[in-house]
């Protein structure tokens, strides 16, 4: 008689799978093996601090505050209300952006050259004008400076409050160069090297952001009505007040927060860690280099569904 898992190890084995598949698409064991398992050089050596924040679970966490940070811009927010079409199709555009995150943060150099390449390309086509009559380009430098600054600050955080091994300063430093080598290649304007510039560049954007009809729908959307079957509904109010709990004061002090969000904030933190340590429970470690395709597939599960059409990430 075959041997076969006991049930605990089959469900085990079946949430990993189905969590890959959403995020990574059909072909995601095509994917994982092309970046993984193609040879040449790569942007970022095996043990980097990008490798390492992006490989972790905490990344949930991390994503989903960063898109709350990025619609206070409202320039940002309009290039996502009239051209990104996340409220369409969520499942596709989060495959995409999980494709180009683990292309330029894992891939081959090669590789992840030209998915910056297609990036930044489409960016070039995509223009328009806010309802209050501002004109923005999606490749505008200091648009996609915005975008970035807040998806480091905010993988950083939560990284440093959810990862497995929160880095010192100097690995805090490295990281933030490491992301800027990605921002510099997509077109940012003079994306920050070290964990103080970044700190100093989000708060020279503070004047610009604010609270508009676009980013409390997006706001509403994200908290209340996710894309997402009923029962992972409890797990991810938890990851939704972790990811609140997460963001500058003056920046939640902008966001609609939905009552749920609003009760939770105090159980934010215990909540995030046991919603974080079940999605490493369904994505047990595995041999590289399949471990971090897998486990990074589902890092970026919520900083998908919407991110931005402004950043690199959400439109290959």
């Amino acid at each position: 008689m075959l041997w076969s898992p006991p049930p605990l190890a089959r469900l085990r084995i079946r949430a990993g799978e189905e969590l890959l598949r959403r995020v990574a698409g059909p072909s995601a064991h095509h994917k994982r093996a092309r970046i993984h398992g193609a040879p040449g050089p790569r942007w970022f050596e095996p043990h980097s601090p990008i490798r390492l924040v992006h490989a972790d679970a905490a990344m949930y966490v991390g994503g989903l505050a960063a898109l709350l940070l990025q619609s206070l811009h409202p320039e940002a927010m309009a290039a996502v209300w009239a051209h990104s079409g996340f409220r369409g199709d969520p499942w596709g555009r989060l495959q995409r952006t999980s494709t180009f995150l683990a292309v330029t943060t894992f891939g081959t150099d090669r590789d992840a050259a030209q998915a910056v390449l297609r990036v930044r390309s489409v960016h070039d086509r995509i223009s328009g004008v806010t309802s209050e009559g501002v004109p923005y380009r999606a490749s505008d430098p200091h648009l996609l400076a915005w975008v970035h600054i807040a998806e480091a600050e905010c993988f950083l955080r939560a990284y440093q409050r959810y990862g497995r091994q929160p880095l010192d300063r100097v690995g805090q430093d490295a990281y933030v160069r490491d992301m800027a080598l990605v921002a510099g290649r997509l077109g940012a304007e003079e994306p920050p090297e070290t964990r103080a510039e970044l700190s100093a560049r989000l708060a020279g954007y503070r004047g610009e952001c604010r609270s508009t009809p676009e980013s409390r729908e997006t706001t509403a959307y994200l908290l209340s009505h996710p894309p997402l079957p009923g029962a992972v509904r409890i797990p991810y109010a938890f990851l939704a007040a972790a990811a609140v709990d997460l963001l500058p004061r003056w920046a939640r002090a902008q966001l609609p927060l939905p009552r749920t969000s609003r009760l939770l904030l105090p159980l934010a933190v215990p909540g995030g860690r046991a919603v974080i340590a079940a999605i490493r429970w369904a994505t047990p470690p595995l041999p590289l280099p399949v471990e971090a395709a897998r486990t990074f597939a589902g890092a970026v599960f919520f900083a998908a569904a919407v991110v931005p059409v402004v950043a690199g990430a959400s439109v290959v």
